[in-house]
């Protein structure tokens, strides 16, 4: 006797609203991603290096490693890996510390800081191109309820 498939539609309960919010939130991400990752591939650069390259023309004495990874938009295990290629392509230098040589601080180098002056206006037209519809209000709107359900999901 051969057993019946169901239908996947049929199968599956209706997503709750807040699941239903997820996916969506899911999606969109993935799709506003896509154009300024195209943005950085031009410029060999991926989303996490890009964000560590602003995360330190931030802080223009340096931070240690750890500091790094704490402040990424996504978190990236491998925070070495991710800085060794940065080092490589001289966009960031590290060097340890003479009080404690334990610490590494990182810094963003001259060329580190023209590469991101080259894609300051690419990056924000894309964002501008991609969310500007919205209006002032509802991005404000939006950004609030977006932070509201990160300090409650952690």
């Amino acid at each position: 006797m051969k057993a019946k498939i169901q239908p996947a539609n049929k199968s599956r309960h209706a997503p709750s609203p807040e699941e239903a919010l997820f996916l969506d939130l899911l999606r969109t991400s993935d799709m506003l991603s896509r154009r300024p990752a195209q943005v950085l591939k031009a410029e060999e650069l991926s989303s996490n290096q890009y964000n560590v390259l602003r995360i330190l023309r931030g802080a223009p004495d340096g931070l240690p490693c750890g500091e790094i990874g704490n402040r990424m938009i996504t978190r990236d295990p491998d925070i070495t890996r991710l800085l060794d290629r940065l080092e490589k392509r001289g966009l960031i230098s590290r060097s340890r510390e003479t009080k404690d040589r334990r610490m590494v601080m990182t810094r963003i180098t001259p060329e580190g800081l023209k590469l991101l002056a080259r894609l300051d206006e690419p990056v924000q037209q894309t964002h501008r191109d991609q969310l500007g519809h919205l209006g002032r209000e509802r991005l404000r709107v939006l950004t609030e309820l977006l932070r509201d359900s990160r300090s409650h999901a952690a």
